[in-house]
C-alpha cells in the first residue's frame, strides 16, 4: 500500500533510509522525548527506526511511520503514524513526535486529521486509541481538539526518569470523527 497524504500546508510520507537523521534528531531531544521515553542508546534507536522502515499495511505487526513534512519549506517538522491491532478488533494505537520549532503552529493538529481520515476511511479502522503520560497536556489537549474522549486512566503505569507516571487512555470511534467538527 503506498501512503502519500496531503493537507494545506503538509505532506505526510513513509518514512525512508534518507530520514534516519531526523528521526534520530528527534529521539535525542529532551523536549520532544520528555513524556515518551528516557534517553535511549543509538543502536536502540536504530533498532525502533529500522523497525518501521517495512512495507506497510493495516494488518502489519509494525507501527505505520509517516514523515511530516511542511511542504513550503520542503522540511521534516515530525512524525506520525499509528500501530494497527487490526485483529480481532479493527483498532490502532495514533502517535506523534513533532521538532520543539514546529510546536504551536497547528502542525500537529492538521496531520492528526490526516492520519485519522486516512485510518477510518480508507484502512476502515473502527477505533483509534492513544496513551499520553499524564501531565503531557499539550497532547491531551491536541487529541481532545480533533474528538478523542478520555476513557480512563492507569496508575503508575509507565517509568520515566526513575519515576512512576499515570497513563491517560484516549479513544475516537470512526462514527463520532468528523474532522469538519474539530475544535480550535
Amino acid at each position: 500500500m503506498s501512503i502519500y497524504l496531503e493537507t494545506a500546508r503538509l505532506i505526510l510520507r513513509p518514512l525512508t533510509e534518507a530520514d534516519r537523521g531526523f528521526f534520530k534528531q528527534l529521539q535525542q531531544h529532551p523536549d520532544v522525548m520528555r513524556y515518551v521515553s528516557d534517553p535511549l542508546s543509538a543502536d536502540a534507536i536504530n533498532e525502533k527506526f529500522n523497525s518501521r522502515l517495512p512495507a506497510w499495511t493495516k494488518h502489519s505487526s509494525h507501527w505505520l511511520c509517516l514523515m511530516i513534512i511542511d511542504k513550503h519549506r520542503n522540511t521534516p517538522i515530525g512524525i506520525t503514524g499509528f500501530m494497527p491491532e487490526w485483529e480481532p478488533y479493527q483498532q490502532a494505537e495514533v502517535g506523534f513526535l513533532l521538532h520543539p520549532n514546529e510546536q504551536g503552529k497547528g502542525y500537529g493538529k492538521e496531520s492528526l486529521q490526516a492520519i485519522l481520515q486516512f485510518a477510518f476511511n480508507d484502512c476502515l479502522f473502527h477505533k483509534i486509541k492513544a496513551t499520553v503520560t499524564e501531565g503531557n497536556i499539550a497532547s491531551a489537549s491536541l487529541l481532545e481538539r480533533v474528538g478523542f474522549i478520555q476513557e480512563g486512566r492507569i496508575r503508575d503505569n509507565f517509568k520515566l526518569n526513575q519515576q512512576w507516571h499515570n497513563d491517560l487512555i484516549y479513544g475516537l470511534l470512526n462514527s463520532e470523527f468528523s474532522p469538519t467538527l474539530t475544535k480550535n
